[in-house]
């Protein structure tokens, strides 16, 4: 009985790490100017179903999941949200009106952030300076090379396409498949 619970805890334990401990954009913010770090925004919308996918098999992958919580300042943000929010001096607001063919409206800080479809994933610097745009659903395997190479400034010494595919012929992945 007793290997039995001490497993049972284990799993437990793995399984709370393997979660990205998500914060909101303003507590985000907050945090960075305590401790700087970059900031990834998930752009998401509830009935998006590539968006679970991301949620589920990306982002909560235990490799993934455990970079973001210790090199980023993780951040969920439903692009329908109804809530306000103040960032750069500026509220950003969601009019709550449909668009013409009666899908749900599309938050401001989207539009702002030229977001123009989600899932979509937007990294930024210390400052909340955008760094880069990733539209669409990606596996953990496809996001992985992304985390470390923009957490690590990697994406300062990169300025060709070249260099780009050098850098992902060189990586070593550390998702098994």
């Amino acid at each position: 009985m007793k290997k039995f619970t001490y497993l049972f805890f284990l799993l437990i334990v793995s399984f709370a790490y393997s979660q990205v401990r998500w914060m909101s954009l303003e507590q985000a913010v907050k945090a960075q100017k305590n401790q700087p770090r970059k900031i990834l925004i998930d752009f998401y919308a509830d009935g998006c179903e590539p968006c679970k996918i991301m949620e589920n098999k990306t982002f909560n992958h235990p490799v993934i999941a455990k970079y973001l919580n210790e090199n980023y300042y993780p951040v969920k943000f439903n692009a329908e949200s109804k809530e306000n929010i103040t960032l750069f001096g500026r509220t950003f607001a969601n009019n709550n009106q449909p668009d013409k063919k009666g899908k749900n409206s599309i938050h401001d800080f989207v539009k702002f952030m030229n977001v123009t479809t989600v899932p979509t994933t937007v990294f930024l610097d210390e400052q909340t300076m955008p760094i880069t745009i990733l539209q669409g659903a990606l596996t953990a395997k496809e996001m992985e090379p992304y985390i470390p190479f923009i957490a690590n400034d990697d994406y300062k010494k990169i300025d060709t396409r070249e260099q780009w595919e050098n850098y992902q012929k060189k990586f070593k992945s550390s998702i098994k498949d």
